[in-house]
């Protein structure tokens, strides 16, 4: 009787839920061997980076709106409406991925889906 070979590492879809924790374990995941050669896990490492800087970006968008004398009352509102739209989308990736789905951001998932090495549809 032959007995299976133990599988290193961790299944695909907990890495790829993982990749979404912050942008450390998404670096990891896409220069470390057996976790870079899957095109789910880079797909959603790449996501997960390019989420990040999109909110970082919008963070420093609503800064500069909140210096602004006459718009730091919008900014007063947008904070926490746009935190939690960002946490909420944050969760539903997350948890979609370590479900083993995909879910398509409009303009990031075209970017994480090039940078992964897959065809994207035009």
């Amino acid at each position: 009787m032959t007995e299976a070979a133990p599988q290193s590492g961790m299944n695909e879809n907990s890495t790829c839920g993982l990749a979404y924790l912050t942008v450390i374990p998404a670096i990891i995941f896409l220069v470390s061997a057996p976790y870079n050669q899957n095109a789910n896990v880079r797909f959603h490492s790449w996501q997960s980076i390019f989420l990040c800087v999109a909110w970082f970006a919008l963070w420093i968008c609503l800064v500069i709106i909140g210096v602004i004398p006459v718009l730091n009352f919008l900014d007063i509102i947008l904070f926490p409406v746009l935190g939690i739209g960002m946490f909420i989308l944050w969760l539903i990736l997350m948890i979609n991925a370590f479900n083993g789905k995909r879910i398509k951001i409009p303009f990031l998932s075209d970017l994480a889906a090039k940078q992964a090495g897959e065809a994207v549809a035009v």
